[in-house]
């Protein structure tokens, strides 16, 4: 079953009252990054190419079509018996973009990171609502753990 969003609200810092729906909560796009470099997926390890910061113009991402990375602007932590979706705000899909994200293990504590997907150029201001993070009850043995545990918070 998923939570409420005042729920979810309860495990993200910064969070404004507008941020919180009826089912989770809106994150925010606090930088986008292009890769540059390839990365590299092993069966034993892992690279993640390099990036280049998208420069905003007056507090505005002007987005061509393409793949970029957005961290969002909260810290997020799932908390123990749930499991973290992410799925894109409509406004976002109205405009011929799309979030792709994946899981959100129990004990993930971070400023995450999705691949957002552009189809037609947009301009998305800093700080602007992209996509809405949902809880949902889950058995686990272990918590997270991983390499990403802890992940752009400053």
């Amino acid at each position: 079953m998923f939570e409420s969003g005042a729920l979810v609200g309860q495990h993200l810092t910064p969070l404004d009252d507008q941020q919180v729906q009826p089912n989770g909560v809106d994150l925010t796009a606090a930088a986008i990054y292009e890769q540059t470099t390839a990365g590299h997926i092993g069966r034993d390890d892992k690279a993640i190419g390099d990036r280049e910061a998208v420069d905003p113009d007056s507090g505005v991402f002007h987005l061509e079509p393409g793949a970029y990375v957005v961290q969002y602007g909260e810290t997020v932590h799932i908390p123990d018996g749930h499991i973290g979706f992410i799925y894109p705000r409509s406004s976002l899909m109205r405009n011929s973009c799309m979030l792709h994200t994946a899981v959100w293990d129990a004990g993930y504590e971070g400023k995450g990171e999705g691949l957002l997907e552009v189809h037609h150029e947009i301009e998305i201001e800093a700080g602007a609502r992209v996509g809405q993070l949902v809880l949902a009850e889950a058995d686990h043995e272990t918590t997270y753990d991983g390499d990403y545990q802890g992940e752009n918070i400053d």
